[in-house]
């Protein structure tokens, strides 16, 4: 070491000459390990680049370049900011541009038939329940489009249960989903008016009533009358409402607690449904085919929607003689695709 070397040299020469020989000694012991230090840093660089963030090839090639020792560096290009993709529609800034865009997105909306929209909302659960779903959110200046309008093209009557948010169980975006929540997705005079409303004024192509698996409204309902006439005036009448449209002896029969849960919600579902084809406003978009009304059934457990009780089309046409349209199997007509069951209304 250079201590050593210092000792060595003591006897060999005057105290003047061992002050240089030791200066010398310790400037040139600092170098050598100002080279071994570099040296090992760079076999370090050479190592840990390869595992960096990707970068373009040209960098690359010049930090392999530093780190061979090469004296030839590449020459690097000036980098070049590429201009961002947009699809056509999302570019503007004025409030004009704004509303132009979102009359063009009204303008394809309205066209649609309640199949065509019926068929995206089972395509958005369909990503949602298999882990694909797009979660699709508006660019500001789309927002900025919305202020003055909205043009929904479905009306969801659903439940108040947090595991339940309609717009992402169908995987649809701001302005996509007229939604109308309350505990055991039940009518009344508000959320009957919110339908009416979403049907007359927002054009709606469908009328979605959908309950759900375990719901404490359904579940409470089911008790007896005397233990719902404990709770608040408000809670016992919406209870008791929901019970007088359950077949409370039917449901006993049925002993597996997930098909007991299952027929209780859908019957429930059911009652709205029918309730909402007593409607005259309703039913005459029905008959005109501008409108669809349909009962749905939400799986918390696979996030599945099932789809039943459909009311659509024009009312069947009269026998020939006259007399009520014929009930037999043969004469009904099929439900939509992807949809379980129809239900005829009997005006």
């Amino acid at each position: 070491s250079a201590s050593l070397l210092a000792q060595g040299l003591h006897g060999l020469a005057s105290p003047r000459l061992q002050m240089a020989l030791a200066a010398g000694v310790a400037v040139g012991a600092a170098a050598l390990s100002g080279i071994a230090l570099g040296t090992s840093c760079n076999a370090q660089l050479s190592r840990l680049e390869p595992i960096q963030l990707p970068r373009d090839d040209e960098e690359v090639e010049e930090i392999h370049a530093r780190a061979r020792g090469s004296g030839q560096v590449p020459k690097r290009q000036p980098a070049v900011m590429e201009e961002p993709e947009f699809p056509i529609g999302w570019q503007g800034f004025s409030m004009e541009e704004a509303r132009a865009h979102t009359d063009e997105r009204q303008s394809l909306a309205m066209k649609k038939t309640p199949l065509d929209v019926l068929a995206e909302l089972q395509r958005g659960n369909a990503r949602f329940w298999t882990g694909r779903a797009t979660r699709p959110e508006l660019s500001a200046f789309e927002r900025r489009g919305l202020i003055s309008k909205q043009f929904p093209s479905v009306a969801v009557l659903g439940c108040s249960d947090s595991r339940v948010p309609i717009e992402i169980v169908f995987d649809q975006g701001l302005g996509d989903i007229f939604v109308i929540r309350v505990a055991g997705n039940c009518l009344d005079t508000s959320t009957m008016a919110s339908l009416q409303y979403a049907v007359h004024h927002l054009k709606v192509k469908v009328a979605v009533v959908m309950g759900h698996e375990a719901c404490g409204a359904v579940k409470a309902a089911q008790l007896p009358s005397e233990k719902l006439e404990q709770e608040p005036s408000e809670l016992e009448q919406a209870l008791k409402g929901i019970k007088a449209g359950l077949n409370i002896q039917a449901l006993q029969h049925i002993q597996d607690t997930r098909a007991h849960d299952r027929e209780a919600v859908t019957t429930n579902v059911k009652r709205q449904v029918e309730r909402l084809a007593r409607d005259k406003g309703i039913m005459s978009k029905v008959r005109q085919q501008e409108l669809m009304v349909v009962g749905a059934f939400y799986e918390i457990s696979s996030g599945i929607v099932d789809f039943f009780h459909e009311v659509s089309g024009p009312a069947p046409a009269p026998a020939a003689n006259g007399a009520a349209p014929s009930t037999e199997p043969g004469f009904r007509r099929m439900p939509s695709q992807g949809v379980k069951s129809r239900y005829e209304p009997s005006q």
